[in-house]
């Protein structure tokens, strides 16, 4: 399948000669006709092209012609594609919700042993996607990518389950393989999600054409059933399936996932003459080393005034496969040095050296990235607010978690930030969109940029709101006289529902706006790499939370005072911690609105 879909992509000009023949500006051309698959037949020849509406953003279909408008992509193609990520996120929830006590209990693990090795399999998840996404944009393309990605995750979801069944069934004959085959299938899954997490979401965005108006705009709602169905999977994974894992057994409990990601593999290559697709456009790090080397062998060379002095390949194509050409832009302008024209590079204009001579759309993509950086960066803040959940959990284990006679675990309040997220999604698409859209005056409400501020908004309220509650909590416990009691305060747990909702009203704008920035404001040939990025803020939010942690509490311990975070919360301060948080958000979010406010956005072609 990878070699027929490499053998039988277009050249970019055949696409863009589509796009022209369209829009009425020629004629379809004549003893032209390429070959594909045996046929010499060309189908911008056919006597049916007058009627048919081609993509204008160089995708192509399975057979490598021109998309066709009416017969690829849009929601048709996306329909199994939301459903692939269902199953897909079912499945990855549904091994790591619960995966402790299977390690403890199954595997006979110690709770560190376990700890460990969770913490390691949770990196690797959000660091594989870095190879997957430069794997999708510099050689296989997202597709292939997706595929190969989602086979390597099924493998290791069926070496799990069989895992948790080798104890039973095989443990005489095959001791020393129970030790390894859950090893083995973590690692499996983790590379897996490599190439699931930053291709599943671009790819089902190249379905979307955005030099159309229309398509346009339901490429945006695109992103919020996206991740509702994200959530879903989560929610159904840490709703039914740990009930499942608990009640009925791990091999049925991995079992379950390991069939939904078959499914997931089998709806999404079905589809696969529905889909529109995107060529990979190179090494995206040769591309950048190459803007870098150029810039500095011309450290002494002046820039032009006049920006179409500057080198570009003529004509409408992009030098970068894939890619539509990047109009020049202001500011930045020692990488111009890249592209700038020195008499020794006017020998070769024909066939320059990249490393000497780069082209005005490969300096850009660089100053793109440059210009993002800050953008994304300024999730990792944002992403300390999730992090936080197991110390609202803690909190939540010295409240009443009582309502009549029925107990609530502090855990499940998780489940209520993940319906909370399922119900906002598709709300934001049906009420806030058109309410905001009347206000602000434009079709899609917001921008990526204002969507992610108000996230930050709310994941700085949640982290006030559990200062807030943590006060009250404190203050109860002293007229109690339960400070220096590890016991549970007179308060109800349902205090902590607010906190869990921002948190959940936050990820639906700033998690989707990230997702939506990252793919509109990416160059072409880079839109799964940056989407890796943005998934890397999640791993540094976490990160940064777990050493902010033992710093902190290795300050405040000592001098007879307990600390902010000790093991009896009623002698601690925790109410300060999520002070300072909520301080560091606000001037996350204040630092954020000054980038969002000078952000420079790209200019395609």
């Amino acid at each position: 399948m990878a070699a027929f879909l490499r053998s039988s992509f277009l050249s970019a000009e055949e696409v863009f000669s589509g796009c022209l023949l369209v829009a009425g500006d020629l004629q379809p051309p004549r003893g032209s006709g390429g070959s594909h698959h045996g046929s010499n037949s060309d189908p911008l020849m056919s006597p049916d092209y007058a009627s048919i509406s081609y993509t204008c953003n160089e995708s192509v279909d399975i057979r490598g012609n021109p998309a066709s408008k009416n017969h690829t992509g849009k929601w048709r193609a996306c329909y199994s594609i939301l459903g692939g990520e269902f199953c897909g996120a079912l499945a990855y929830y549904g091994v790591g919700t619960n995966l402790v006590s299977y390690l403890t209990k199954v595997q006979q693990q110690s709770n560190v042993a376990a700890a460990s090795n969770i913490a390691s399999w949770q990196g690797t998840c959000y660091l594989s996607p870095l190879l997957g996404a430069f794997l999708a944009d510099s050689y296989w393309g997202r597709h292939r990518t997706i595929v190969i990605s989602l086979t390597t995750f099924t493998i290791g979801m069926i070496l799990l389950t069989l895992s948790a069944i080798a104890p039973a069934s095989i443990h005489p004959v095959v001791i020393s393989l129970q030790h390894a085959l859950p090893f083995l299938g973590l690692f499996l899954t983790a590379l897996g999600l490599g190439g699931i997490w930053p291709c599943v979401p671009t790819f089902g965005a190249d379905q979307f054409d955005d030099t159309d108006g229309a398509e346009k705009v339901q490429k945006e709602i695109y992103y919020n059933w996206y991740y509702f169905a994200v959530n879903g999977g989560f929610f159904f994974a840490s709703t039914v399936l740990v009930w499942v894992q608990d009640s009925c057994g791990w091999g049925l409990g991995f079992g379950i996932p390991a069939l939904f990601s078959v499914i997931g593999i089998v709806g999404f290559l079905a589809s696969m003459k529905l889909y529109r697709y995107q060529k990979p456009g190179g090494s995206a790090l040769t591309r950048i080393c190459q803007v870098v080397v150029a810039m500095t062998r011309k450290i002494n060379v002046d820039v032009p005034n006049d920006s179409s002095l500057l080198y570009e390949i003529p004509g409408k194509e992009s030098a970068i496969v894939g890619s539509r050409k990047l109009m020049h832009t202001d500011g930045l302008s020692f990488f111009d040095r890249a592209a700038t024209i020195t008499s020794s590079d006017e020998k070769f204009l024909d066939s320059p050296n990249p490393w000497k001579l780069c082209t005005v759309t490969q300096v850009e993509e660089l100053k793109v990235l440059a210009r993002m950086l800050p953008v994304l960066l300024a999730g990792i803040i944002f992403n300390t607010a999730e992090a936080f959940f197991p110390l609202f959990i803690e909190q939540g284990e010295v409240m009443d978690n009582c309502i009549d006679s029925f107990s609530i675990p502090p855990a499940s309040l998780t489940a209520f930030n993940c319906l909370c997220i399922i119900i906002l999604a598709p709300l934001y698409n049906k009420v806030l969109m058109p309410m905001v859209s009347r206000i602000t005056g434009t079709k899609r409400g917001l921008s990526e940029l204002q969507r992610i501020g108000v996230g930050m908004v709310f994941a700085t309220l949640s982290l006030f709101s559990a200062a807030i509650v943590e006060m009250v909590r404190l203050n109860i416990a002293k007229k109690k006289d339960l400070v220096y009691q590890s016991a549970v305060v007179p308060m109800n747990i349902l205090w902590q529902a607010p906190q869990y909702f921002f948190v959940g009203v936050a990820k639906v704008f700033s998690v989707v706006g990230f997702i939506e920035f990252a793919y509109e404001q990416s160059p072409d040939a880079m839109r799964s790499l940056c989407q890796a990025c943005s998934l890397i803020m999640v791993t540094l939010g976490s990160y940064l939370v777990s050493v902010m942690l033992k710093f902190i509490n290795s300050i405040t311990e000592g001098s007879g005072s307990h600390g902010w975070i000790p093991e009896n919360l009623n002698e601690g301060h925790l109410d300060q911690l999520f002070w300072l948080m909520a301080g560091l958000h606000l001037l996350n979010l204040l630092a954020f609105t000054y980038c969002a406010m000078r952000y420079k956005r790209k200019i395609a072609t």
